[in-house]
């Protein structure tokens, strides 16, 4: 028997790998039109590594950029609307939104509202900012591949705890864009916020900078601010009591009245009230007399000026009439007793008496 050896099997043509794109590229138009032109699966992968990557995120940044500037316009015209006098109703103090018989007294003066807005429109600027480059650093990573789940997660959490760690930081944050925002005071105020109370220097989102009046500088969170007495809006309101003694009250009401119209007719003076003074009439009763007193309505700026020079015209009114003379004569001073000796006997003469 004729043995045959075993022929090794035919092998047919090893089968060839067909290259293939990523479902990126894929899905990319410019990526699968490169592919679909070309059928160079590495061409189309580096069209877009190279070219349609780099051109996505150039356009996120420009994107961006623009809507940064748009916004950043939109924000300065709305403040040189609101220093020009037409304020928006969001950015209007709230005595601006009360009837127009309150809101005289209380008016705004310029300077005040074109500071007050720059404040606004520079905390607004900041934050249409961080914003807008928040938002395209997250789009550049995501076109960068980068998983951003975790990155999110993280960010959350991170907020959260220094969420819970900066509260006081927030409060006062928050608490300071209310304060601009409804305009409780501004630079070259005189407040009283409780502990401390003078002229206001600086007005910040965190922190409020006074002088009070022995010059002395006080830096206040705004979150510790409860309540605010603000001096200098609108007008101020002048008190002024003078003791005129037990003389007659209408003798006395008439001089002090003659006194506040020749200082209400002043022209140093006349700019300074918004009502003329007005003689009301008894306040009070004390040991040495009566108490009248005087009232006058004036701007804010103006208050202790015209307080001073009322004073200075009301008691020389009384001295001139002879009531400050009266009012001397009907105090009693009582005297210390006089000891004697009882040696002396009750000579009080200190002559006489021969030994």
């Amino acid at each position: 028997m004729t043995r045959f050896a075993a022929l090794p099997a035919q092998e047919g043509p090893s089968p060839q790998v067909t290259p293939t794109v990523s479902r990126g590229c894929l899905d990319d138009v410019l990526c699968s039109q490169v592919y679909d032109w070309t059928k160079l699966p590495w061409l189309a992968e580096s069209s877009y590594y190279v070219l349609v990557k780099p051109l996505r995120i150039l356009l996120i940044i420009a994107i961006a950029m623009l809507i940064r500037f748009l916004l950043h316009r939109m924000i300065n015209r709305l403040v040189r609307t609101t220093a020009n006098g037409s304020v928006p109703t969001i950015l209007k103090p709230l005595r601006e939104r009360v009837p127009t018989a309150v809101r005289d007294a209380t008016a705004v003066f310029p300077e005040r509202r074109r500071q007050r807005a720059e404040a606004i429109g520079s905390v607004l600027r900041s934050f249409v900012t961080a914003v807008v480059f928040t938002i395209a650093i997250l789009l550049v990573l995501g076109e960068l591949s980068f998983n951003l789940a975790p990155l999110l997660a993280s960010a959350g959490i991170v907020g959260l705890a220094l969420g819970f760690g900066a509260q006081t930081l927030v409060k006062d944050l928050i608490t300071g864009l209310f304060m601009l925002l409804e305009d409780q005071y501004g630079v070259g105020d005189n407040v009283d916020v409780g502990e401390a109370s003078g002229v206001v220097e600086a007005v910040g989102l965190r922190i409020t900078t006074m002088r009070d009046a022995q010059g002395v500088v006080w830096y206040i969170r705004n979150g510790e601010i409860i309540r605010v007495g603000n001096k200098s809006q609108g007008f101020s309101v002048v008190v002024v009591d003078m003791p005129i003694g037990y003389t007659g009250v209408e003798e006395a009401t008439a001089v002090l009245r003659a006194a506040a119209a020749t200082l209400a007719e002043d022209p140093a003076y006349a700019a300074d009230f918004i009502d003329p003074p007005e003689v009301l009439g008894v306040e009070q009763i004390t040991v040495d007399g009566a108490v009248v007193r005087t009232t006058a309505k004036t701007p804010a700026e103006a208050q202790f000026r015209v307080v001073r020079e009322l004073r200075r015209r009301l008691a020389e009114a009384l001295e001139a009439a002879g009531i400050s003379a009266k009012i001397a004569a009907s105090r009693m001073f009582p005297r210390p007793p006089v000891p004697t000796d009882p040696a002396a006997g009750h000579n009080d003469a200190g002559t006489g008496g021969a030994t």
